[in-house]
């Protein structure tokens, strides 16, 4: 389920008692709504979060594969493609922040989709869980190439080696979640990030996250010429330049997103 408040998409997984594994038409949803939020003024930011004791349990298989069709060669790489990473890729491309709320155990996808956002509130309760080892797969939906940008590969790969839960706490010290709060606290404390990002310069912090994203893949002198490009687009928006007089009149801006 979703709503808009006041310039915030809140997108909300409700399927607590499957502890919100992602159908298919559930993946298909959140691609389309992230996407519609990149080109919606009214949108100025997203939460993601979830119902009940999970955020997200992963995929959920079922309703997938035609059972009676015999699986050819290409079918998995194929499904992985059209699947789990076409949702890690619709968080990573949103032009709007998105803010991940995680209000229980987020396993595999799961995982994976609260990382990919660009801030990550954790509630004391909440665990992640790279399970994929303990199903005998490889882990996929983006863990690989995730997981080392955020916490290096040795520790990606303790997480990936094992499998174990890594509670919230464990999580911050990593550099895997932003902040832990407590359970009664996240959502409150996710709005407050959310409104505070949508009152910002909408379009200079989706230049921002597009700058940070190709840093991570870039040589110095691409990221070098990507920020200067950035800042040369980003001075045409009316919020920059309202940024600039406002610091020269001594006020607090007023940012419209445009």
């Amino acid at each position: 389920m979703h709503s808009v408040d006041a310039g915030v998409l809140w997108i909300t997984l409700n399927r607590p008692e499957a502890m919100n594994a992602v159908t298919w038409e559930q993946r298909e949803r959140v691609i389309a709504l992230l996407a519609d939020a990149s080109a919606e003024p009214a949108v100025r930011a997203v939460v993601l979060t979830a119902t009940g004791r999970g955020f997200c349990a992963g995929a959920d298989l079922r309703g997938g594969r035609d059972p009676g069709r015999e699986r050819v060669p290409g079918d998995v790489a194929r499904t992985i493609r059209r699947g789990a990473q076409r949702l890690i890729a619709a968080v990573l491309d949103c032009e709007k922040p998105v803010i991940a709320a995680v209000n229980g155990t987020a396993a595999g996808i799961g995982a994976h989709l609260a990382f990919a956002c660009d801030l990550v509130l954790a509630a004391d309760t909440a665990r992640f869980i790279e399970v994929f080892v303990r199903r005998g797969l490889v882990p996929d939906g983006g863990g690989a190439y995730l997981l080392p940008r955020l916490v290096g590969p040795q520790r990606a790969k303790e997480l990936m080696f094992f499998g174990d839960a890594l509670g919230a706490a464990d999580a911050e010290r990593m550099g895997l979640v932003n902040r832990t709060v407590p359970e009664g606290e996240l959502a409150a404390v996710a709005g407050e990030w959310a409104q505070r990002l949508a009152e910002g310069p909408t379009r200079a912090l989706a230049l921002t996250k597009q700058l940070v994203n190709a840093s991570l893949d870039s040589e110095r002198a691409t990221a070098f010429a990507a920020e200067a490009a950035a800042q040369e687009i980003n001075m045409t928006t009316r919020d920059a330049n309202e940024g600039v007089a406002s610091f020269v009149e001594r006020r607090a801006p007023t940012y419209l997103g445009r």
